[in-house]
């Protein structure tokens, strides 16, 4: 019921954003960033709820995200909020080279303490590369899940229709509140390690709590 009404919500917010935007159109999006001849720096992510937001991502409500690269090669990965609520996972078993994954299904899999729980792709196509060095070094999806924790690379050949169906913006910013809030409501003892260091979550939000409640929580947030 719970994964539900997100979906209602979230269908409702991406119906809103795009009336919103057909009566922008006076307002070319290339204005808010002239171009630049140097390479871009890597932005400084926002803050929502403790949580890092990088504008130039896109967003699954199932907290992976994915960046274009190329028309059709589209790097991917779990969001802040994933890694902080996964925390020491022990293994992550991706994908395989040349493998189909599809928008909102199973892509990898998490491993910790006896546990496994699946993330979904944020996007559709055939896995292109993985990540070895998460493969072999787990704890750098959580160290640096924007950076060098991504997890796949994929060849997407409709790669416009799925990144349609993904959130940005304000609307990621939305639902990244909306789920710190959720994660206050089912675990009250994670609102200190939410607060901690000027609104920056600690890196394992669901450290004290017991395997068998861990678990559901975050399949509850990942939609798996």
């Amino acid at each position: 019921m719970t994964v539900l009404l997100v979906l209602f919500f979230f269908t409702t917010f991406l119906l809103i954003d795009h009336f919103r935007s057909r009566k922008a159109v006076t307002v070319p999006a290339l204005q808010v960033a002239p171009a630049r001849e140097a390479p871009v720096p890597r932005l400084q992510p926002a803050l929502v709820g403790g949580f890092a937001v990088p504008e130039n991502l896109r967003y699954h409500p199932g907290h992976t995200w994915a960046l274009s690269e190329s028309p059709n090669l589209v790097r991917v990965g779990m969001d802040d909020f994933a890694s902080k609520l996964t925390g020491s996972v022990e293994r992550i078993t991706l994908p395989q080279r040349g493998q189909w994954i599809r928008q909102g299904q199973k892509m990898c899999t998490l491993h910790r303490d006896g546990c496994a729980v699946d993330m979904v792709s944020p996007i559709e196509g055939s896995v292109s590369d993985i990540n070895q060095a998460l493969a072999e070094n787990p704890k750098l999806a959580l160290a640096d899940p924007y950076g060098e924790g991504w997890l796949v690379t994929v060849q997407a050949p409709d790669a416009k229709t799925s990144f349609r169906n993904l959130l940005g913006g304000a609307l990621a910013r939305w639902w990244t509140e909306e789920s710190a809030n959720r994660l206050r409501v089912r675990m009250p003892m994670a609102l200190g390690a939410l607060a901690q260091d000027g609104g920056v979550a600690m890196n394992d939000v669901t450290t004290h709590i017991p395997d068998q409640e861990w678990l559901p929580l975050v399949k509850e947030f990942f939609l798996s």
